[in-house]
């Protein structure tokens, strides 16, 4: 696919993915429309952390997914769209259950609806790792069965399938990226390692919920690269692609690397208020990416200890934007 002027529309834009998607699109040529939710302090999320000339050249527009003729009027002339915008912390979840569904269930559907309706000519749908819950054969393939574990996830799952079907009723050009855990610059601290690092520069003790569960985690770059591979594989149509290194890592163990590279010798602590019910804990995502080296040419580039090394790097540069004292849900 060529991206030189091509009209693209990029939802969630003022997310931490979203922000980096937006940012390599633009490196590419593409006339970029960036989508962020309204908010009365006109901010544009983590699209701020771009230098001044990829905003100046990026267009932004503020509204919400679960505006059906908002997402209409946005869709209408883009060639292809990245749907990223979803509610996606997993502990809010268990508190607003019903915004979870609005959002990343209704929201999808007007996207997809959109797209029919204008003849979008490619769109990226995202899902997430949480939809298989904890595995129940590793590395995980896209056969694995979908579990609903916590409220965030069935949300998900209902996106993706709202997605399916539309491209089995409506041959809509649709393609479902399935990232498992992506870390890197400009994440937030409801997310386990800028809650490590923020805690390692500021607290006596690092804070954790569960130590052992066992996550497969990919470098922010890495996943944007899945993200346009997916939209230029016309093999991918159709289909769910999972994009992830292939290696796990226990939340511990990741703590104590991550302890490591910054020359801390804290104390790592279990913390109650952090856990999950324990049904609902997802103790094993391990990628199996086969499917996504086959259909895009997708592999990981960088190894773990490269880009924590980044990530330690962004926390310690931008650290008044977290609150490692408090617990984020």
């Amino acid at each position: 696919m060529q991206w030189s002027h091509r009209k693209v529309l990029v939802t969630g834009a003022g997310g931490f993915i979203g922000s980096h998607l937006c940012e390599a699109l633009l490196d590419l040529g593409a006339e970029v429309t960036g989508m962020i939710r309204y908010t009365s302090r006109s901010d544009w999320g983590n699209l701020e952390f771009l230098p001044p000339e990829k905003k100046a050249a990026l267009r932004v527009v503020a509204g919400n997914i679960e505006d059906s003729a908002f997402v209409n009027a946005v869709v209408k002339d883009k060639e292809v769209v990245f749907h990223l915008a979803a509610l996606i912390a997993i502990p809010y979840s268990y508190v607003a259950p019903s915004s979870y569904v609005r959002t990343n269930v209704e929201g999808t559907l007007n996207v997809m609806e959109a797209a029919r309706t204008f003849g979008t000519s490619r769109v990226v749908h995202t899902s997430t790792s949480e939809t298989y819950g904890t595995a129940v054969y590793t590395p995980i393939d896209e056969k694995h069965p979908l579990q609903g574990q916590s409220p965030y996830s069935a949300s998900k799952i209902g996106a993706d399938k709202l997605v399916e079907s539309y491209h089995c009723s409506f041959a809509l050009p649709v393609a479902t990226i399935r990232p498992f855990n992506t870390y890197g610059p400009r994440q937030s601290a409801r997310a386990v390692i800028p809650t490590i690092i923020s805690q390692a520069l500021t607290q006596p003790t690092i804070r954790l919920g569960a130590l052992d569960p066992v996550r497969d985690l990919t470098y922010v770059e890495d996943t944007v690269r899945g993200f346009i591979n997916v939209a230029a594989s016309e093999r991918a149509v159709g289909q769910t692609v999972n994009v992830g290194c292939g290696e796990g890592i226990s939340i511990c163990a990741l703590a104590e690397t991550i302890l490591e590279l910054m020359g801390s010798e804290k104390k790592i602590v279990q913390d109650e208020e952090r856990m999950r019910p324990h049904t609902s804990e997802v103790y094993t995502l391990i990628c199996d990416n086969s499917k996504a080296r086959e259909l895009c040419g997708w592999g990981p580039r960088y190894s773990l200890r490269e880009g924590l090394k980044e990530t330690i790097d962004f926390v310690t540069k931008h650290l008044s934007i977290y609150k490692p004292d408090r617990y984020a849900r």
